[in-house]
């Protein structure tokens, strides 16, 4: 679901070359040396694109239960083939987010015990933004160095990386891990009101988190994101005709505009809380008063309690009204809670563009300041000490694009090196 910030830019992504540096660690003891795992990742390009064709293939929009249960037993398969002790969890407690459907689809969860100490977690989604129908304006295909197709950036690529990874760590019989656990959750598009429990509880105990959306076309990673909220405006008042006898009416429209005009200026730029109204509806026929009138907004945060500050101030301010006889009510809901950039992520992250420079001589930007998405990887945040990077996956553009979501394919190689080098590294004592 995170924004793609680097639209218009043109791809960084260069061919693998590791060259010298790996004659000069020739030398050293590795588990799985950068050289063994350079020429598996190579070889599992070829598989990857195989994968990402067959997820693309099967449409699964949020609210799309069938394409969601076919998709999660497809991902289920695949990893029980790398040696992972697998379940589909049908989540049953589903908050009541606005807009939330009764039923989400169902997560994957899947885990790999291995011999040492550090705990790891891998995160991605099966869900996308499309409807039902819409995978026949943009079937899989590959052009040149990208690979199109329905969801393939937002998160196809990320679940088939996951898939392919294992994949990769099986082959090189790596096991100085103590678990990876996986979640591939089907309700993130639409805030994870059926995930973000599990989310939460099974991130507890890990020492590193890695979330497999997309680092953008320059694929930089992400400490920190944005908490997402939202604000619903209720007010009702009567209805009355608006020319036979006005007065006898509680403009319930005329009472919304003095609300918005007090609740609009809550921004704060110095804390980068923002508070946006975006939808309102009032009145059904013109010379009726309206009895009713709705408004909602959009509210971003960099730190939890300026959320709950914002809460506060909201209720605080309704009870304040132009028509006495009106009755105002507030909600405020968090959607997605902010993601802060911890010491133990911005180590593992320097790690990480030691490897991309050193290793395969390819830039790589580390980004600590959120800058307005939201993520699953934040409600991981919220229980776990963990050294959370978000932005892990593939790079490519035209997120929630139903004309033009690519991948490009130089990256697959890169990614795959990385995430499985970053395991091999956070799990040495």
């Amino acid at each position: 679901m995170l924004k793609n910030v680097f639209n218009g830019q043109k791809s960084k992504v260069l061919p693998i070359a590791l060259g010298s540096t790996l004659l000069c660690l020739s030398s050293i003891s590795w588990a799985a040396s950068p050289a063994e795992i350079k020429k598996i990742a190579e070889a599992q390009k070829v598989g990857y694109l195989d994968t990402l064709k067959t997820l693309v293939n099967i449409e699964s929009g949020s609210k799309d239960i069938e394409g969601l249960n076919q998709i999660s037993k497809v991902v289920a398969d695949q990893l029980k083939a790398t040696g992972a002790v697998v379940e589909i969890i049908q989540p049953k407690e589903i908050m009541k987010l606005d807009g939330a459907p009764d039923q989400t689809g169902p997560i994957v969860k899947a885990m790999i015990k291995g011999k040492g100490k550090t705990n790891i977690m891998l995160l991605a989604h099966n869900d996308t933004v499309y409807q039902k129908g819409q995978l026949q304006g943009q079937p899989f295909r590959i052009d040149g160095n990208k690979a199109y197709g329905l969801g393939i950036l937002d998160d196809k690529q990320g679940v088939a990386a996951v898939i392919h990874v294992l994949d990769m760590l099986k082959q090189l019989k790596y096991q100085d891990y103590g678990t990876i656990t996986v979640l591939i959750n089907s309700d993130e598009e639409i805030s994870s009101p059926g995930s973000r429990q599990m989310i939460m509880d099974n991130a507890k105990n890990q020492d590193v988190v890695l979330s497999f959306e997309t680092g953008g076309l320059d694929g930089s990673l992400m400490l920190a994101t944005s908490g997402i909220g939202a604000a619903y405006l209720d007010i009702k008042g009567r209805g009355a005709h608006a020319g036979v006898k006005p007065e006898a009416g509680v403009n319930a429209l005329s009472e919304l505009a003095f609300q918005i005009q007090q609740l609009e200026n809550l921004s704060n730029p110095k804390t980068g809380l923002k508070l946006n109204w975006t939808v309102a509806s009032a009145g059904k026929t013109r010379n009726v008063i309206p009895d009713q009138a709705t408004a909602q907004a959009d509210a971003r945060s960099l730190k939890p309690q300026d959320f709950a500050e914002l809460e506060k101030t909201l209720k605080q301010k309704v009870k304040t009204k132009k028509l006495a006889e009106s009755q105002v009510d507030v909600k405020f809901e968090v959607r997605r809670p902010p993601l802060e950039a911890s010491p133990q992520a911005k180590k593992l992250a320097a790690k990480a563009q030691q490897i991309y420079t050193n290793e395969l001589k390819l830039p790589m930007k580390v980004e600590t300041t959120a800058w307005g998405g939201g993520t699953d990887a934040a409600f991981a945040g919220v229980t776990s000490k963990a050294a959370i990077i978000e932005g892990i996956g593939m790079s490519g553009d035209g997120l929630h694009s139903d004309k033009a979501e690519y991948i490009l394919t130089d990256s697959i190689v890169p990614r795959l090196y990385l995430v499985t080098r970053l395991i091999v590294e956070s799990s040495q004592p």
